[in-house]
C-alpha cells in the first residue's frame, strides 16, 4: 500500500508556495506513487464538515511554478487548539484528529512561518499526528534556515518601489518614506534599502533618533542633494531618552491623519527638515505576484526535500537551507530562536560604509 500524505499552507501567503506544492507532488506522487492530498485553508479543511480536500497529481499541479499565492488557500486563524469563533476560542483538536483518520493520512506537511510550525509541533506532540515542516515567511526571520522563499521576491518589489520613488524624490526635492513589512525583524528594509540606494533605513532592531535622521537629510542638501529616500520597516519606532523604543500606542495618537511606521517617522521629522515629505506603504503588494527565479528554485528544492524527509520517516523535522545545502532540522529547534538583523553584522557594516544612516545616536 502506498503512502498517503496531506499538504497544507498556513499563515500569510508568499511567492513560492505553489512551487513547493508542485515540487512535492511531482516527486511524491509522480515519481514515488504516493497519494498526495491538498488541504484547503490550513488545518481548516480537515476540521470542517464536509472536509475540503483535493487529490493532487502532477497534472493538476501544472503551471504552478510561476504562480503567486497558494492554490490551497491559507489562513492565520486556523489553530485547532484555539479556533476563533463568535463565542471565543474553541478547542477543535477532535475535529482535526477525526479528519486525518477519515482521510487515511499518514501525516501532514505544513508549509508556514513560525506560528504555523509551532502549531504543527503541537499537533504532532499532543495529538500524535506526524508532521513535516516547510518554512515560509517573506520576513526571513526563522533562524534555523539561511533563507526562506518569498523573501527575495519581497525585496525585489521593495527595491523596484524605491527606484520609482527615487525619480519622484529627485524631481521634486522631496524626502520620500517607503514603509515595508518587518514587524520585528528588518531584513526586507535592510536588503531593499541597500539595493535601492536608500539614504536612511529605519529598523525595528534600532530605535531611531529623529535628529540623527534629520541631520543626514540636511547634510545631503548641503552637498547639493536636496532629496532623500528613507526606508522604514513597519516595526521601526523612535527612541526614548534611555535608547529604548517609544511604545507604538504612545506615538500613533500624535499623528494628524493616522498611519503606521512611515507616517510616524515622517511626523517625527516635521520641523526638523526644510523639505516636502511624502510616505508610501507597500503593504501586501510585497506578498503578491510571481516569485522571482531565486524563490522558484528555493521553493522547488524545499518541496523535494520535504518528500525526502517523509520518505526517511523524519517526522518532526522542518526543511531548511544551511550553508548552501537543503536538509532538515527538528521543528522545536527551528522555532526556538527568532532571527533579527545583526546590527553588528557584515550587511550593516556594508551599509554604513556607503553612508546609510540608521538613526543611531552618536
Amino acid at each position: 500500500m502506498g503512502r498517503r500524505v496531506g499538504i497544507l499552507t498556513g499563515g500569510g501567503d508568499a511567492p513560492g508556495l505553489n512551487a513547493v506544492i508542485r515540487a512535492f507532488v511531482k516527486r511524491g506522487a509522480g515519481q514515488l506513487g504516493w497519494d498526495v492530498v491538498g488541504i484547503e485553508d490550513s488545518f481548516d479543511g480537515l476540521m470542517d464538515r464536509p472536509r475540503r480536500v483535493h487529490h493532487l497529481t502532477p497534472v493538476s499541479c501544472q503551471g504552478l511554478l510561476h504562480r503567486g499565492g497558494t492554490i490551497l488557500g491559507t489562513t492565520n486563524r486556523g489553530d485547532p487548539f484555539a479556533f476563533p469563533s463568535a463565542d471565543g476560542p474553541r478547542d477543535r483538536r477532535r475535529d482535526l484528529v477525526e479528519g486525518v483518520k477519515a482521510e487515511g493520512l499518514e501525516g501532514l506537511v505544513v508549509i508556514g512561518g513560525d506560528g504555523s510550525q509551532a502549531i504543527g509541533l503541537r499537533v504532532m506532540e499532543e495529538l500524535g499526528i506526524p508532521v513535516i515542516g516547510v518554512p515560509k515567511t517573506i520576513d526571513n526571520d526563522l533562524s534555523a534556515t539561511d533563507l526562506t522563499f518569498g523573501f527575495q521576491s519581497a525585496v525585489d518589489v521593495a527595491t523596484d518601489a524605491l527606484d520609482r520613488l527615487h525619480t519622484t524624490a529627485e524631481s521634486h526635492d522631496r524626502v520620500m518614506f517607503l514603509e515595508v513589512m518587518g514587524r520585528d525583524a528588518g531584513h526586507i528594509a535592510l536588503h531593499a534599502g541597500l539595493a535601492g540606494g536608500a539614504d536612511v533605513i529605519l529598523l525595528p532592531e534600532i530605535p531611531y533618533d529623529p535628529h540623527e535622521v534629520a541631520e543626514k537629510v540636511r547634510r545631503r542638501k548641503a552637498r547639493g542633494r536636496p532629496f532623500s529616500l528613507i526606508v522604514v520597516a513597519e516595526g521601526a519606532l523612535p527612541a526614548r531618552e534611555d535608547g529604548s523604543a517609544v511604545p507604538h500606542d504612545q506615538v500613533k495618537p500624535r499623528l494628524k491623519r493616522g498611519g503606521g511606521a512611515a507616517a510616524i517617522a515622517m511626523a517625527q521629522l516635521e520641523g526638523l527638515v526644510d523639505a516636502e515629505m511624502r510616505h508610501t506603504v507597500l503593504g501586501h503588494i510585497q506578498r503578491g505576484g510571481s516569485p522571482v527565479p531565486f524563490d522558484r528554485i528555493l521553493a522547488t528544492r524545499f518541496g523535494v526535500a520535504a518528500v525526502d524527509l517523509v520518505a526517511e520517516d523524519r517526522w518532526g523535522e522542518m526543511v531548511r537551507l544551511q550553508n548552501g545545502k537543503v536538509g532538515g532540522v527538528p521543528i522545536r529547534e527551528a522555532i526556538a530562536t527568532y532571527r533579527l538583523v545583526d546590527v553588528h553584522g557584515e550587511m550593516m557594516r556594508t551599509a554604513r560604509a556607503v553612508g546609510v544612516e540608521f538613526g543611531e545616536r552618536g
